[in-house]
Parts: C-alpha cells; structure tokens; sequence
C-alpha cells in the first residue's frame, strides 16, 4: 500500500511539471544551409605599368591613368581614381573596377576583381609616336612658322578621319600603330606639302616634310626700292583669279608655294596690279611702282 501510494505521488509530480513546461524538450536539429562567406574589408593596393605590345619595353612617360568602378550594369562608369604617373599605385576598397590608360591617342583597358592584399597590373599598348618638322632644301622651318594636321586615312580618301590638328614642330604625337597622312602647312596661306607615315609601336618616327616655297613680302612704291605707302590692301591671287591671301599694311609677308601669280594693290581710290613667281627658297620683295602722274 505505500508503495502503490509513493507511486501516485510521483507520477501527479511529473503530470505538474510537464503541464508547467519545465521537462526538458529535445534539442534543435542543426541547419544544414550554409552561411556567405564574409565580405572582405579593408582596402588593396593596384600597382599599374604598361609596355609597348611588340617589344614589351616598359613605357616611362607620356600615360595618364583611370580606375572606374564597374557596377556590371548599362550606367556610365563612375572614375574612382587617375593618375599620370608612368607606374601609379592605386588604394582601392574591395570591388570590381576597370583600368584605363592612355597614351597620346592610344589607349588600352582592363577589367579587374581585387579582393585583398597587393596586386600587380601591367597593360600593354600598342603604340608609337611622330616627331615633324620642316625644311625648305637644306634649311629648316622656325618651328613658329609651322603647323601639322594628322589623318587616319580610310578607303581611297587619305583625309579619312582627322586625329589632330595644329600639332607643332617637335612635338611627341602620340598615336597608335599604322599609317597615317600628315599635312604641313608652311606659314598662313598656300604652302602645304603632304605624306603618308608609319608608326611602329614603341618607335619614335621623326619626318622632315620638305617645302617649295618662299616668303615674300609685298609693297606699293612710288619709286623702285622707295619707301612703302602705308594702309595699302594687298590681294595675292592665281592666274586664274582665285584669291590666296590678304593683307593690308605697308609691307606685310606672306609665304607662297613656288609658282606664278597675281598681286592687286589698292590705294586710295586706285588699284594696281602686276604678275611674279615665286622660286622655292627665294625669299624677296614684290614691289607694285606707282606710275607716274
């Protein structure tokens, strides 16, 4: 009999507990899905160079450097960094980018993943350079009297599409390897001379464009060799009555491709005329003497 009673009372004890949530339940079965691996922080370091592509030969100015970040999306990319130092070291957060280097005209570009640590990027371009100048025979141009326009030819048109205009003498232009037409133009009127130039990638190709022409300079006398009649205009025409140049002055210059012409003077009220050629390298006076009245 106690022990039927020791029995009830233990069993009415774990009916309490059981209804007051104090058995103990069985534990949670783990999840089996796995968590992303956790987002790198802190920032990386790019070091960029570039090299010419046919000789891999580093190249040590002339770059300008961008870093845009790549959103992997149709909007423009946002510039994040640039530099013109010939090898920069970018500091960048963990992303997704695209490297960008220029040279002259030339160019090459990179997409990049930096996760961490340093990295190291070397771009190769394709490129070379013209350095021009001009000459007429064996005497060189002022450098000041010059001026060049590049053209990438296209089909039979050798003016296919412009790369730049008005580069100097002596100037580093910068450009993609090919063939490309180069027009000098000697002074401000008709002395232009034309050629077609290779550029190799990572070589400088120096021309000299060799000009027939001279300078002349125009005067209306009362006497020959006398002084000039000031305000005078001056209209320099072909024998065929297109117009070359204009000027109005006492004694202004003007260069002109070898060749015959026209010089019309206007002076007070009254034009006169006269013919003369121009010899490449002869720079002289075209003197108009007023008749006598």
């Amino acid at each position: 009999m106690r022990l039927s009673n020791s029995l009830s009372r233990l069993l009415g004890c774990l009916v309490l507990l059981a209804a007051s949530g104090a058995v103990a339940q069985t534990p949670a079965v783990p999840s089996l899905t796995q968590t992303p691996p956790p987002v790198a922080t802190g920032r990386v370091t790019v070091n960029a160079s570039a090299a010419f592509a046919d000789n891999n030969e580093p190249i040590r100015s002339g770059l300008v450097w961008r870093v845009y970040e790549d959103r992997g999306d149709t909007t423009p990319p946002t510039i994040v960094a640039r530099s013109s130092s010939p090898t920069p070291g970018f500091t960048l957060p963990p992303g997704n980018y695209i490297m960008h280097v220029s040279y002259g005209f030339a160019s090459a570009s990179k997409r990049l993943s930096v996760r961490s640590g340093q990295v190291n990027e070397r771009l190769t371009v394709s490129a070379g350079a013209l350095k021009l100048k001009g000459a007429v025979g064996d005497s060189p141009i002022a450098p000041n009297r010059l001026s060049f326009t590049v053209y990438v030819p296209s089909g039979q048109n050798s003016e296919g599409r412009l790369v730049i205009a008005n580069a100097k003498a002596n100037d580093i232009i910068r450009l993609p390897e090919g063939t490309y037409h180069v027009v000098s133009t000697y002074g401000d009127a008709n002395a232009i001379m034309r050629s077609d130039l290779k550029v190799e990638s990572g070589r400088v190709t120096e021309a000299t464009l060799n000009h027939r022409a001279a300078t002349v300079t125009l005067k209306l006398v009362g006497t020959e060799g006398g002084e000039a009649f000031a305000g005078t205009a001056f209209s320099v025409l072909t024998p065929g009555g297109d117009v070359i140049r204009e000027a109005i002055g006492a004694f202004p210059s003007v260069t002109l491709a070898e060749g015959e012409y026209v010089l019309i003077a206007r002076h007070e009220g009254k034009v006169y005329t006269r013919d003369f050629t121009v010899e490449s390298g002869l720079d002289r006076d075209i003197e108009i003497v007023v008749p006598p009245t």
